[in-house]
C-alpha cells in the first residue's frame, strides 16, 4: 500500500484527529483538523479527510453500536488509536461501498500497525474481519471464496 496516496494520507490525518478529540473527551475542534491537514498539505484529499472527520463524528452511535458485535470488551477500554481506527473503518464499510471490503480491512491494519500499539494490528484485523463479514456479507464471502481457491493451488 503506498503511503502517499491522497485518500491514505486522509485516512492517516482522520485518525490523529479523531484521536485528539476522543482523548479529549470532545467533538473534533477546526484548530486541531486545520493542524492535522497542515501537516500533511499537499499529499492529501482534503474532502475526504472532512468526510472522514465529520462522517464519523455524526454516525458516532451508529458506528459504535455495530462495534458492539465484534469488540470483546467496552470500547472505552480499547486503545483509542484502534478505536479511532476501528471507527473510520466502519464509517467506510457503511457509507462508502465503493470501497472495496479489503482495502478498508488493509488500510485500518496500516493505520493501526503505524499508529497503534504493537500489537494493536492484530486486534484491529480481527475486529475488522468480523465486521466485514456482517457489514459486507457478499463481499466478505467472495473474498473468502477466493482464498480458500487460492489455498487449493
Amino acid at each position: 500500500m503506498a503511503g502517499g496516496l491522497p485518500r491514505t494520507q486522509a485516512r492517516r490525518a482522520a485518525v490523529q484527529a479523531l484521536y485528539q478529540a476522543l482523548v479529549n473527551n470532545q467533538p473534533p475542534e477546526k484548530d486541531t483538523m486545520d493542524f492535522v491537514m497542515g501537516e500533511y498539505a499537499n499529499k492529501i484529499d482534503k474532502n475526504y479527510f472532512q468526510l472522514l472527520v465529520e462522517g464519523v463524528t455524526k454516525e458516532i452511535d451508529t458506528i459504535d453500536a455495530e462495534l458492539t458485535h465484534a469488540v470483546d470488551r467496552r470500547l472505552s477500554a480499547v486503545d483509542p488509536v484502534e478505536v479511532s481506527v476501528l471507527r473510520i473503518a466502519v464509517f467506510e464499510y457503511l457509507h462508502r461501498p465503493d470501497i472495496p471490503y479489503r482495502v478498508v480491512l488493509n488500510e485500518a491494519v496500516e493505520l493501526a500497525k503505524s499508529f497503534g500499539g504493537e500489537q494493536g494490528h492484530k486486534y484491529v484485523n480481527g475486529v475488522l474481519d468480523k465486521m466485514g463479514a456482517r457489514l459486507r456479507q457478499v463481499e466478505y464471502q467472495a473474498a473468502k471464496a477466493a482464498r480458500q481457491k487460492n489455498k487449493q493451488r
